[in-house]
């Protein structure tokens, strides 16, 4: 979970009780390869679905499944533009002497 304040509510507090199968894990914001998820789903977003007019749900899509088969056949790699160090210095994480 990267968003702090979900997992205090009650409601979701009672949920993992009821579910101990679950164990909930906390990443640090912006250090999450979600993140890199997130910034894909804002370009299809901004690319295709903001962009477009569509009729019905099977249009929407559509639309998206035709933006997948562009962008396979170029698909853009995201880069870290940020050191591990860098990213967890706002945290007070030390990592120098880890494997990462």
């Amino acid at each position: 979970m990267g968003n702090y304040g979900t997992h205090t509510h009650e409601r979701v507090k009672r949920w993992f009780e009821r579910h101990p199968r679950f164990v909930p894990h906390f990443t640090p914001t912006g250090a999450s390869w979600l993140n890199l998820v997130e910034s894909w789903f804002s370009l299809l977003t901004r690319q295709r679905v903001r962009r477009g007019s569509f009729t019905s749900v099977m249009a929407l899509i559509k639309s998206i499944h035709a933006y997948l088969r562009v962008w396979e056949q170029n698909p853009t790699p995201f880069n870290w533009t940020k050191t591990p160090e860098q990213v967890l210095a706002p945290y007070h994480l030390n990592i120098s002497g880890t494997e990462h």
